[in-house]
């Protein structure tokens, strides 16, 4: 294990009956946790969703997501396409965040029909722009994942996988590191 590793928090954004999410978020959380050099705290919506109206008393631990999202250095969201974007309750779980998204990165494993999901990380984009965030290049996405994975969770061409997975995890060290170093230098303010 590195000294300073960096805290990666793992968002599972679908929270739709009979989701695919927990098979793509699984077998990403495990390629993760085979790197020294990142801690892991796998977040899925569906455990502990976001207040459904602004201003609204979060609901049961929800304080603890937003504790365990303020803690982390960078963010993996794993999210599927709805309509040519991401769901709802992702856009609530970020919405009910501000400061805690600041000067970090946020990468992204995107799953669904024809596009991967990669619509829904375009849109997503734009979102943690707006909230200061640096959102990493290569992304990891999976088209039409049902075909892919198998029952014991892992992707057919689970070696090409992998090697996306560990392009972006490089590239999210990296991010994350620097602007954990940024920030405990100067605080970062806008």
């Amino acid at each position: 294990m590195t000294e300073n590793p960096l805290r990666v928090a793992i968002i599972i954004a679908s929270t739709r009956e009979g989701r695919f999410a927990p098979t793509v978020g699984t077998w990403f959380a495990g390629v993760a946790a085979e790197r020294d050099d990142m801690t892991l705290e796998v977040l899925d919506v569906a455990d502990t969703p976001p207040p459904s109206a602004f201003g609204a008393a979060a609901p049961g631990r929800f304080g603890e997501v937003s504790a365990k999202l303020a803690e982390a250095d960078a963010y993996v969201v794993v999210t599927c396409e709805y309509n040519h974007s991401f769901p709802g309750t992702l856009k609530n779980l970020i919405d009910t965040h501000f400061y805690e998204w600041r000067a970090k990165p946020v990468a992204f494993v995107s799953y669904g029909g024809l596009a991967g999901g990669l619509r829904s990380v375009e849109h997503l984009r734009g979102v943690f722009a707006e909230l200061h965030a640096v959102t990493i290049r290569d992304t990891v996405s999976f088209h039409h994942p049902w075909n892919w994975f198998g029952d014991d969770g892992r992707p057919s061409d689970a070696e090409g996988a992998a090697h996306a997975a560990k392009g972006l995890l490089d590239q999210l060290d990296w991010w994350g590191q620097a602007l954990r170093a940024a920030r405990s230098v100067r605080p970062y303010e806008s």
